[in-house]
């Protein structure tokens, strides 16, 4: 397929998938669950595992390799953009108001998931087909972990949002603990990719780059985004040519040393200054990545989801397995800090139950790992089950707890973590 042929075949996919997305998005919402859930879900009904089950010609004539691979162009655009918008949400203050509570959390909710992923990734290989040929199995058991430790912080954040909750203690130690667990879990997924690369050249390219590139940002690109910020000649459409163009050359940038390209993103909206101006910035560019380019996104992750692998008993059993594990790594061990460390019950409950969530992050680390010829079919789709249950859960078992808890405290004086919560989608 020529350039001039694949180009409205792209443009009819991208109409097709924008009004899946939105379709199902809206029933999502309608059943109490995050807009990005709808998203997951409908990138995963536009490929194999339903519209290639039900109409296999029509998903080929659809969406067929030469649409795939732009489809993965504009995806990654879309990831660019969300994740300097994730940065950009980060709050190194959120952190520091709590550093004891923050620190426990995050150490027990990465460490522990991710012994446990490794484990059930080194048991589960003797007994099903999870590897892909050529990669060694230390690496393998070593994503698996690393994916099974990584949280949702930009859907927390919105669903922490939505909920009416930011102010609560829960809230807020949520969203520091999964900034926090999300940078962890990037660093570690560099971790893994050097581990992949074989050799010491790949791995200290990586690491090099990634520290000449960390300083760059911060005495270079940070003061030049300031001075961009903050100067009155400067107008908004010229500010965001150079909001636009800086996160696309961190992208390059991290792309080339092998970090990929979402991690230069993030750092830039880490660095990126606060304020007024800035707001307005990403209040343009932010909708246009999040409508538009990042369904691209989900759907090329539903192409290369096949649930229908899961007819394997085995393979099934070990999906169940791995969403046990993954709950009760991040749910439990974070719920379990947070206790150690002097929280109450209901808050450390609360947090766990929010940490938990996967969703958009643990698709674009699976994403990197097949990118990155890490990741077979199989370990895919076992995964992509992983995201979704435990964000698809997340919604429910919050209002669950705040009605169980409304009932108890009847006709009391409520709390301090039920006094800014709402149901569900409100």
């Amino acid at each position: 397929m020529s350039a001039t042929e694949a180009a409205p075949a792209f443009f009819l996919a991208v109409v097709v998938i924008l009004a899946v997305v939105r379709l199902v998005t809206a029933l999502a919402v309608k059943l109490g669950q995050p807009p990005v859930v709808g998203e997951m879900v409908a990138g995963v009904l536009l490929g194999p595992s339903l519209l290639g089950l039900l109409l296999p010609d029509a998903q080929e004539w659809l969406f067929p390799d030469d649409v795939r691979k732009l489809l993965y162009l504009g995806g990654q655009i879309g990831l660019v953009i969300y994740m300097f918008g994730a940065g950009y949400e980060f709050r190194v203050a959120t952190v520091k108001s709590s550093v004891k509570t923050v620190t426990a959390v995050s150490s027990a909710g990465t460490v522990v998931p991710l012994a446990l992923g490794v484990g059930v990734s080194v048991l589960g290989a003797g007994w099903v087909d999870i590897l892909k040929p050529g990669v060694s199995p230390v690496v393998s058991a070593a994503f698996v972990g690393v994916a099974i430790a990584i949280t949702a912080f930009p859907m927390l954040t919105r669903i922490i949002t939505e909920r009416g909750i930011a102010s609560t203690r829960f809230g807020s130690l949520a969203l520091a603990c999964g900034a926090l667990d999300d940078v962890l879990a990037w660093i570690l997924l560099a971790v893994v990719l050097g581990l992949h690369a074989g050799s010491a050249g790949p791995v200290a390219t990586a690491v090099g780059g990634g520290l000449l590139f960390a300083l760059l940002v911060w005495l270079v690109v940070r003061r030049v985004l300031v001075k961009t910020m903050e100067s009155p000649r400067v107008t908004v459409d010229q500010r965001l040519l150079v909001t636009a163009m800086i996160p696309f050359a961190a992208a390059w940038f991290t792309d080339t040393i092998g970090l990929y390209a979402v991690f230069g993103a993030f750092v830039i909206g880490i660095a990126f200054p606060r304020g007024e101006a800035a707001d307005q910035v990403l209040a343009k560019i932010m909708p246009l990545g999040q409508v538009v380019f990042l369904p691209l996104f989900f759907t090329y992750s539903g192409l290369n989801t096949r649930f229908a692998l899961l007819a394997d008993p085995n393979l099934l059993l070990f999906a169940v397995v791995c969403v046990v594990v993954a709950v009760v790594g991040k749910l439990g061990a974070s719920w379990g800090a947070a206790r150690l460390v002097g929280e109450s019950q209901p808050i450390a409950l609360r947090v766990g139950v929010l940490v938990n969530a996967r969703g958009l992050m643990q698709l674009i680390a699976l994403n990197v790992g097949l990118a990155a010829g890490i990741v077979s079919p199989a370990l895919f789709t076992v995964l992509v089950l992983v995201a979704l249950v435990t964000t698809i859960m997340t919604s429910p078992v919050l209002g669950w707890l705040d009605r169980r808890d409304r009932r108890k405290y009847s006709g009391e004086q409520l709390p301090e973590f039920l006094l800014s919560a709402q149901p569900a989608g409100k």
